[in-house]
């Protein structure tokens, strides 16, 4: 099965753009989030760099990086839980506004990180679309 490289260039884009923010946070809350956010891109550019061939496949790695997708969505309710003003946040106001519904998103990575198959690059291609998806389901409603 062929990776699908929309769903990994959507997640990596949608988690790189925080460094290059034009205004860097001092928040230490802003920057844990922030921090967390590109451990997920990380651990999904080297998932989608397995799936797709471009590094070869190592099952120790790949197992890492999800343990990074599937621990760190986790923690993102209590990585958000304090609305920190800091003008480097890319966080809409809208997270706290509606805060059942970016939870749930949120859960939604999870989920779909927890049903990543992590056995073969083939197994890791199949799973990526959700982990992909689910990051550009949040990102689209709560983040700038």
């Amino acid at each position: 099965m062929k990776f699908p490289a929309k769903a990994l260039a959507a997640c990596i884009a949608l988690t790189a753009g925080i460094a290059y923010a034009e205004t860097e946070a001092t928040d230490p809350d802003v920057i844990a989030r922030q921090d967390l956010m590109k451990s997920f891109g990380g651990a999904a550019k080297a998932l989608g760099d397995m799936a797709g061939g471009k590094t070869a496949f190592d099952a120790a790695a790949a197992e890492a990086a999800k343990k990074t997708l599937v621990d760190g969505a986790a923690v993102i309710a209590a990585k958000f839980e304090k609305n920190a003003e800091d003008p480097g946040t890319e966080a809409k106001p809208d997270v706290w506004a509606n805060w059942d519904a970016f939870i749930a998103k949120a859960n939604g990575l999870g989920t779909a990180a927890a049903a990543l198959d992590v056995t073969s690059a083939e197994t890791i291609g199949a799973g990526m679309a959700g982990v992909g998806g689910a990051c550009k389901d949040c990102h689209t409603t709560f983040r700038m």
